[in-house]
């Protein structure tokens, strides 16, 4: 059995780590680099680093700060945000990124996955997909949850993977930042959907939910920022509470 990843979230914002509440109401959450090298360093599988307003800003993800933040850690680095081309995608990787997550310009045009995945690998792409519930269908939101779509979130998922996405980051906005739990019911559908790994995000709160993430919403990873950037629960206390229910991770 493969195991469970735990993945620490950095949305960053002018620099800066910032979380926040179903995507709106962000507060300050420390310092990239260093948050980057802590969780590196307490047994984190990989790191997401996402920059949160480059697309809606229509910019570039920070570089230099990718470059920062590679240099001080030793595990995976996704890195994500206003990725349009594959120069944007050659430029994170050659910055230190292990893998690049795209969202609004892959949702546009499932072609930069395709491309993405010929020229650097299957392994290397991940498409993130923001789903809101609406009335009772999953919908895709573009630009950091800020643009509504009509598109049904599990069938722009099979797109992205026929396109040749290597991983799946999906993100319930209903749920992000509520710890309420991951929204396991959109996780198994998708999981279930699809042949390629699923990262569940949004609404972790307790050791339970990532349980239940796994073992009902057959997630292959869980990802959370508030949880770990405000101490509420640690990577290595997580993990042996995974271990203690049978749950396979790298300890």
């Amino acid at each position: 059995m493969l195991a469970k990843r735990i993945i620490p979230c950095l949305d960053v914002k002018d620099g800066r780590t910032v979380k926040g509440t179903n995507f709106v109401n962000l507060r300050d959450a420390g310092d990239a680099v260093e948050l980057g090298k802590l969780y590196s360093e307490q047994g984190a599988d990989e790191l997401v680093f996402l920059d949160i307003t480059a697309t809606n800003e229509k910019r570039k993800t920070l570089s230099a700060l990718v470059k920062k933040i590679a240099a001080e850690i030793n595990i995976p680095f996704t890195v994500g945000g206003g990725i349009n081309t594959l120069e944007d995608i050659e430029i994170l990787l050659e910055s230190g990124a292990d893998k690049v997550s795209i969202n609004t310009s892959a949702v546009k045009n499932p072609q930069i996955l395709a491309d993405g995945a010929k020229n650097f690998g299957s392994q290397c792409i991940v498409f993130a997909v923001d789903a809101r519930l609406v009335g009772e269908t999953w919908k895709v939101f573009l630009n950091g949850g800020r643009v509504a779509t009509d598109l049904e979130a599990i069938e722009t998922v099979k797109r992205g993977v026929d396109a040749g996405a290597g991983e799946i980051l999906l993100t319930s906005m209903n749920a992000d930042g509520t710890k309420d739990g991951f929204e396991i019911d959109l996780t198994r559908t998708v999981s279930e959907a699809i042949n390629v790994p699923v990262i569940a995000s949004g609404g972790a709160g307790t050791e339970e939910h990532f349980v239940e993430a796994f073992e009902k919403g057959k997630a292959d990873a869980g990802l959370a920022a508030s949880i770990f950037h405000f101490q509420e629960i640690s990577i290595p206390h997580l993990k042996n509470y995974l271990k203690d229910r049978n749950i396979a991770v790298r300890i």
